[in-house]
């Protein structure tokens, strides 16, 4: 297998140092939700992130879309603007902020009953599922507002596309922690190269869509930081990486497209 998994890994390589890049294709993002935290001031969100969660409504809300607030569950609060009307001489009327009203919201994991819409995504068709599971991980799809396409949390992978090369790239992530016992907090350059790649490697390995356009611009990103091409970026962190699919493929069956990765 190690084999292998160097020659998937040298033919990307390969790909990047030819210049024969494609335009980056964008990733199919979920259709867009009519939830109400898309509607919210950029305050509010942060708020409800804050709080552990991608989708928050008031009581009633969760109602009006078969769900119900679980005993004992505890609201946080964003805010909603208060305006005042005043009538001018003219007999216009002036609507001024006069402050802000704090309403209670809860999250959607403290809650139950319908399948909301963006669950509803066949995640427990992806390749390598089962090893997430495996590993403990709870593999759950979001609404990302298009702010990002996948977030990895230590025992869990929220993901806000269909693209299972997005889940490669968290999954690697978790089993680049397993490698090294810990991963540096926040995005650094060397983990993000390591992901991107692996996912890059194991688009290939199981024959998905070429990502290897999307991968290069993400890496050359971060490459970028640190004053490096995006050639030299990869070749530092190459033994890492070999790690992580080795560790990600063990036990893997026979289909998954090792034979003619290439």
């Amino acid at each position: 297998m190690g084999t292998k998994i160097n020659e998937t890994l040298n033919g990307i390589l390969e790909i990047f140092k030819s210049g024969q890049i494609p335009e980056a294709v964008s990733y199919a993002a979920f259709p867009p939700f009519n939830i109400p935290s898309e509607q919210w001031s950029y305050l509010n969100r942060i708020i409800m992130w804050i709080n552990g969660t991608q989708d928050a409504r008031g009581y009633r809300q969760w109602m009006k879309v078969g769900r119900h607030v679980k005993k004992g569950a505890i609201a946080f609060h964003i805010f909603a603007p208060r305006f005042q009307k005043e009538k001018k001489e003219n007999g216009e009327e002036n609507c001024s902020l006069v402050g802000f009203l704090p309403i209670p919201v809860f999250s959607c994991e403290d809650t139950e009953g319908e399948p909301l819409n963006y669950n509803k995504t066949p995640i427990n068709s992806f390749h390598l599922i089962e090893k997430a599971k495996k590993w403990g991980l709870d593999v759950c799809a979001v609404s990302g507002n298009d702010r990002y396409w996948g977030s990895y949390g230590g025992s869990s992978i929220k993901l806000a596309t269909p693209e299972e090369a997005v889940f490669f790239h968290e999954l690697a992530h978790h089993a680049h922690k397993l490698v090294k016992g810990e991963l540096i907090p926040g995005q650094d350059w060397k983990q993000e190269t390591v992901a991107e790649l692996s996912a890059a490697a194991l688009s290939k390995i199981f024959r998905l869509k070429s990502t290897t356009g999307n991968s290069y611009k993400y890496i050359e990103s971060y490459a970028f930081q640190v004053g490096l091409n995006p050639i030299t970026a990869c070749l530092q962190v190459l033994s890492d990486t070999e790690q992580v699919l080795k560790l990600i493929l063990e036990d893997a069956s026979p289909e998954v497209g090792l034979e003619g990765a290439m």
